[in-house]
């Protein structure tokens, strides 16, 4: 079984215009959302094998604020560009290079791609997955090249307003 996680970077600030998008920083709302997530995966304890985000500071900063929280190291965090201009049918290929003794990989990017690429897998789509948001969908495979062609099932999709909800 391979189980992904999907998500999305914490709310990041528009207020900087000399700065690229690549550059935006995160805002503190998007950091305390977040934290309503890392709440989320220690109470489940759910602790991914491995993280590869975007080189995007909102997604880069979000990846560590979460392996922080998880006790992942954060050096061992894998920053790959390619996923800032990816679309949903190449995302894919951020998975197939894992090693297959890792169970369990968080993939942290931007949107539309990731709410289009989740979409692939919901019964239920969903229009957008808003920042901070966490999908999770598990793989009947021992193989991570063989997740595209496998058997799925989405164990999970939440938003920081429906942990807020609940508390």
């Amino acid at each position: 079984m391979k189980t992904i996680y999907i998500l999305r970077h914490a709310k990041s600030s528009w207020e900087f215009p000399h700065l690229s998008d690549e550059e935006r920083p995160l805002i503190d709302k998007g950091k305390k959302r977040t934290r309503l997530i890392i709440q989320y995966l220690q109470d489940n304890n759910i602790f991914p094998d491995i993280i590869i985000s975007s080189h995007a500071t909102r997604a880069s900063e979000t990846a560590k604020i979460v392996a922080r929280a998880i006790g992942y190291p954060i050096d061992k965090i894998q920053i790959n560009k390619t996923i800032y201009h990816s679309d949903e049918e190449s995302l894919i290929d951020q998975f197939y290079d894992i090693y297959d003794q890792y169970s369990a990989a968080m993939l942290v990017g931007h949107n539309p791609t990731l709410t289009n690429f989740v979409n692939l897998y919901l019964d239920e789509k969903i229009e957008w997955l808003p920042t901070s948001g966490l999908v999770s969908i598990s793989f009947s495979t021992n193989k991570w090249v063989e997740i595209s062609s496998a058997k799925h099932h989405v164990n999970f999709v939440i938003t920081p307003a429906m942990l807020k909800s609940k508390s």
